[in-house]
């Protein structure tokens, strides 16, 4: 039986099990909805607009934040890694940050931005950033001393350097922490949304429960769910695969 085969056959027993459950249980659908009640709100949602602009509105702060991130990221970790005395300071300092929880942000980021898109974004933001500055940092300072010591026997300095052997030997660590930085800034975004305000699915979530229609809380669950596992698997995963063959380092 192949991968592929056996989730779909444990997400069909998962499904099974949840129906049959619901209709058994004797509950209130607000309380436990069967899972037809919750595909039925879902496709409901995307038809007539509802969930369908909430999704285009996280996507389009989840990537404005996320680029933000991952520039700053590799600037802070390209400065920790290139000077010993950032390293010293600001290094010390993002180890640090990067064991707050970014939605303990969120009450400055109202207080600065007020409660509109920039607070979301700086969430977001904030959920990425030193998580990729810590990995771009560690992939800068694990390129091997060998590549660098031929590279600038042949006369390789400055920006070139940097382009053509630190950046390229780094690809694989920088494609983890990229991975990492999504799952964190995917999470903060939905926290962010769902304590502020201006639509965007954890604002929908939001609305869901204090309306008592788990329908369509469960309904905007299994959205985020599959965004991020679309993401995660379609796109990250199959980037650190190619970059692999490339390099070599797999059998594929």
């Amino acid at each position: 039986m192949t991968t592929t085969l056996r989730r779909i056959t444990f997400i069909v027993m998962i499904a099974v099990i949840w129906e049959v459950t619901s209709r058994l249980s004797g509950l209130p659908s607000f309380m436990f909805p069967s899972l037809t009640e919750v595909f039925t709100t879902l496709f409901s949602g995307l038809l007539n607009g509802q969930i369908t602009s909430a999704i285009i509105k996280s996507l389009s702060r989840i990537f404005i934040g996320f680029s933000i991130a991952i520039t700053l990221g590799v600037i802070l970790g390209y400065l920790i890694w290139r000077y010993k005395l950032v390293e010293d300071t600001l290094g010390f300092v993002v180890t640090a940050l990067q064991s707050i929880p970014s939605i303990v942000w969120f009450p400055l980021a109202i207080i600065w931005f007020g409660l509109n898109d920039f607070a979301i974004l700086f969430i977001v933001t904030i959920g990425a950033t030193w998580t990729m500055t810590i990995s771009a940092t560690s992939g800068f300072k694990n390129v091997p001393t060998l590549y660098q010591r031929v590279a600038k026997t042949l006369g390789s300095s400055g920006f070139h350097f940097i382009r053509t052997v630190i950046v390229p030997a780094s690809i694989p660590q920088l494609l983890s922490g990229l991975r990492i930085a999504w799952a964190f800034s995917w999470r903060a975004l939905m926290a962010g949304e769902l304590l502020g305000a201006g639509g965007g699915l954890g604002q929908l979530l939001e609305n869901g429960r204090s309306l008592g229609q788990m329908d369509l809380v469960i309904s905007v669950m299994i959205i985020i769910a599959v965004i991020g596992t679309i993401m995660d698997h379609v796109v990250f995963v199959r980037l650190e695969r190619s970059v692999q063959t490339k390099w070599g380092m797999n059998k594929a």
